[in-house]
């Protein structure tokens, strides 16, 4: 794993350069940090789409796409992701490095000032974001947050969440409201961009083959602009109690039911039992070898799927499955039971290896993908965990059969979600 090397650019903004030989291209992520908040999580999510319309030195969309294909086809992404109470807005460069490009020496320059020129100095009018922007964008974005009902399968797993979460800051959608969205105008929203450029901590990671005191002394110089102190963002509260399992049906026009169930693990990637818990949740749905896919698909054919997954900085654990909505008392049933089973070690030396196996490959994975090893570098910073692949390997092969019932006494259903159909069963 390369090695992360931190330090500060002069404004404040936290630069990791992860320097290896091992990739012909150079990978650079601007991250605003914010914490999950109803009133502004809107806004945040809509700004990168306004940001990339247009820019003083590329005032329009068709500018700026001739300028990165000038610089042999680099790519700029933004994406609005969330990890616990978090949202992370991210400006994204892909470029191939100057050494595979005979007569370059300025490419990483250029696209930085391209990515500073899109992030930093926006096409504005009437002090504010040029009407005509925000608005397109607004009617884009208000698709974007009616579309996730089309996909059902994140709907229902993201209705159940906001279900199990309304009361904390997790259960906010990273996209907003379209009830928000309604009431943001051009000037409103550069007031906003304006404290989101001050205030969010914001991280620069740049992976490649690069020189760790050349790329800082670049990024000072491209990435100059005034902040003020950056507003922390409170940690992620992981609960452990649960009341009452709560019930949530919802009716909609479907063939097919889909059953979520949310669980409270009291872990987080920060505890050091969160590793009994990743072999846990592999053990009963995140592979074709576990409990949920033999058992609940396979052998009982109750469902069309069935996995589950962890949210591992809030505690979390999902399991979702599609089923016939007749069906849904003894899918409920028999998932319990899978769950009920590990508290008992209920399942073979087999699957236990097979899982650790696994996982396994999939930290190795992650050393082939500069987007993942940034992912993983961000989610050791906010769980103040920081150890590379050979160490993570090695939590993995320490964690025994025991310690996996141990976790599994530890994770409490609290809340069931089923969508199904209109008038239909249960």
């Amino acid at each position: 794993m390369a090695i992360f090397q931190h330090s500060r650019l002069k404004n404040g903004v936290n630069l990791f350069v992860h320097p290896t030989k091992k990739f012909k291209t150079i990978l650079v992520q601007l991250i605003f940090h914010r914490h999950l908040r109803e009133e502004d999580v809107t806004s945040s999510a809509l700004l990168p789409s306004v940001l990339e319309r247009g820019s003083v030195n590329y005032p329009t969309r068709r500018q700026l796409a001739e300028r990165l294909e000038e610089l042999y086809g680099t790519e700029l992404m933004a994406d609005v992701s969330k990890k616990g109470e978090r949202q992370m807005v991210t400006f994204s460069l892909d470029l191939v490095h100057d050494q595979y490009l005979p007569g370059e020496s300025k490419l990483l320059r250029q696209a930085l000032e391209i990515l500073s020129d899109v992030v930093l100095n926006p096409l504005t009018e009437n002090d504010g974001f040029k009407a005509d922007f925000v608005r397109q964008e607004k009617e884009q974005h208000e698709k974007v947050i009616k579309g996730l009902i089309n996909d059902k399968m994140a709907y229902s797993v993201d209705r159940c969440l906001q279900a199990m979460c309304q009361d904390e800051p997790f259960g906010v959608f990273k996209y907003g409201t379209v009830e928000r969205l309604k009431e943001i105008d051009a000037s409103g929203l550069y007031r906003f961009y304006q404290r989101f450029l001050a205030e969010s901590p914001l991280d620069l990671h740049i992976t490649g083959d690069v020189d760790a005191a050349a790329v800082e002394s670049l990024a000072d110089e491209v990435f100059a602009f005034e902040r003020s102190k950056a507003e922390a963002v409170p940690p992620t509260d992981v609960k452990t109690e649960v009341a009452e399992v709560r019930y949530v049906r919802e009716e909609l026009d479907v063939n097919q039911g889909k059953l979520v169930m949310g669980f409270r693990t009291g872990l987080s990637y920060a505890d050091d039992d969160y590793f009994p818990l990743l072999v846990y949740n592999g053990i009963l749905g995140a592979f074709p070898h576990s409990k949920l896919f033999q058992n609940v698909r396979e052998k009982a054919s109750l469902a069309y799927y069935a996995y589950s997954r962890l949210e591992k900085h809030k505690g979390l654990m999902v399991v979702s499955s599609g089923i016939e909505m007749k069906n849904y008392d003894q899918a409920l049933d028999i998932i319990r039971k899978q769950v009920d089973d590990m508290v008992n070690a209920d399942f073979s030396e087999e699957v236990f290896a097979n899982t650790i196996v696994g996982l396994r490959n999939q930290f190795l994975v992650e050393e082939d993908s500069p987007g993942l090893m940034v992912n993983r570098a961000l989610d050791g910073m906010l769980a103040g965990r920081h150890e590379n692949t050979d160490e993570l390997v090695k939590r993995l092969d320490n964690v025994t059969r025991e310690d996996v019932a141990r976790v599994a006494g530890q994770v409490k259903l609290d809340t069931v979600y089923f969508l199904t159909g209109k008038g239909g069963a249960k």
